[in-house]
């Protein structure tokens, strides 16, 4: 394999002059996320015109130039599972990559699996496989071997030719405005879930009082800032248990925090004044702006429901070729069901997705009918991958 390892910043500019040439990029990173507060950038993998460049961020340094380019007019970006990438981009520069085309979703909504790892898809579509090992490198380490340094390229050598395939099938199936709309709407969701109260994502806080959300809100904060500052992960600053735990008490008392089981270690007895604070913050909130509390599931009728009709949800989308994993889930189903019974089971009254646009072409219209009686599900054959059927009632054949 073929391919230039950049390490100076001559190199990436010279780069980047012949992606300004070019219409479609393949980009992949290496990044490590176990042990920093944000993942640590380690590999940049590209692919343009048929040459590869390996781009060493530890050597190079700044980076704006590439994200500055992917960002500029006419520039297409491909990529497999493009989140990280999609992310590092929007850090360097706050704007988005102009042309995002993600295989894996595109993959998916040509009835492939979804999610499909890259590996399955070079074989799927372009009947080729790829070389196995360095699964566990540890990309930070210096200098990287010419083996691992070819592993990673394989990641990029294959995205344009399985992009251009894709793009075939799409467009067989009239589904190409379907895709370019699911990317804008991803991006939106990606950039939106950064910016979400991610706070009530605390695992255990579900059954705590509105008193108690607002302490794990101000935990959380402080939290997010110590690992920042200390650029950990969160998790070494305080767990999510403990978080639950200190928010459940209910006290900033430095004597009582010391009590709770967990909170022994040195480096968290250093920081009881700063959960102190945190806590009594949460405490000073008036009433009438702690958060709502977590709303109960929904009704055991809908459970029932949804669990029913996310068969037929597969069922659906596999007689229309795309992959249920991409249209929704069973939690997508109970939520069209409650929406459609008027029930409000979610923290916000939005429009439920399998509600809106291409999947609500696809799968939610026929959930509708079914829920409203116009639609029937009937076993046609029990032996069949496919034994499900939906079609108009019929009294006579479903009695």
């Amino acid at each position: 394999m073929q391919y230039e390892l950049l390490t100076t910043e001559d190199q990436l500019h010279e780069l980047c002059r012949r992606l300004a040439d070019a219409s479609i990029v393949a980009l992949d990173t290496e990044f490590v996320s176990e042990y920093s507060y944000r993942p640590e950038l380690c590999l940049v993998q590209v692919a343009v015109d048929g040459k590869l460049a390996a781009i060493d961020p530890r050597m190079v340094g700044d980076l704006t130039p590439l994200w500055s380019q992917l960002a500029a007019e006419g520039t297409e970006t491909v990529v497999h599972a493009g989140r990280e990438e999609f992310w590092f981009c929007l850090q360097a520069i706050g704007q988005r990559p102009r042309l995002w085309w993600d295989v894996q979703i595109a993959a998916g909504m040509v009835g492939m699996g979804y999610p499909s790892s890259y590996a399955k898809l070079v074989a799927g579509l372009l009947g080729q496989s790829l070389p196995k090992g360095e699964t566990r490198t540890d990309w930070r380490r210096r200098p990287l071997s010419r083996r691992q340094l070819e592993y990673a390229m394989y990641d990029v050598v294959h995205l344009v030719p399985m992009r251009d395939e894709l793009r075939r099938r799409l467009d067989r199936l009239g589904r190409l405005d379907w895709f370019e709309r699911e990317m804008t709407a991803w991006q939106d969701n990606v950039e939106r879930s950064r910016g979400a109260q991610r706070w009530r994502r605390i695992s255990g806080a579900s059954r705590l009082s509105s008193r108690s959300l607002a302490i794990v809100r101000e935990l959380w904060l402080w939290r997010e800032d110590e690992a920042m500052r200390r650029n950990c992960p969160v998790r070494r600053v305080l767990r999510d248990d403990l978080i639950v735990e200190l928010a459940r008490r209910g006290t900033a008392d430095h004597k009582r925090i010391h009590a709770v089981r967990g909170l022994q270690r040195g480096d968290l007895q250093n920081k009881i004044p700063q959960m102190s604070r945190a806590i009594a913050s949460g405490l000073q909130v008036p009433d009438a702006e702690c958060p709502e509390m977590f709303r109960g599931g929904p009704p055991s009728q809908v459970q029932a429901m949804a669990q029913f009709l996310a068969a037929a949800l597969t069922s659906i989308c596999r007689s229309r070729n795309i992959a249920p994993g991409l249209v929704g889930s069973v939690q997508d189903v109970r939520e069209l069901v409650a929406y459609h019974l008027r029930l409000e089971t979610s923290d916000d009254n939005k429009v439920p997705a399998l509600a809106c646009g291409w999947r609500a072409e696809i799968v939610g219209q026929q959930i509708e009918q079914l829920l409203a009686g116009k639609l029937a599900i009937r076993i046609t054959d029990p032996m069949s991958d496919e034994p499900l059927s939906i079609g108009p009632t019929d009294q006579r054949r479903s009695v």
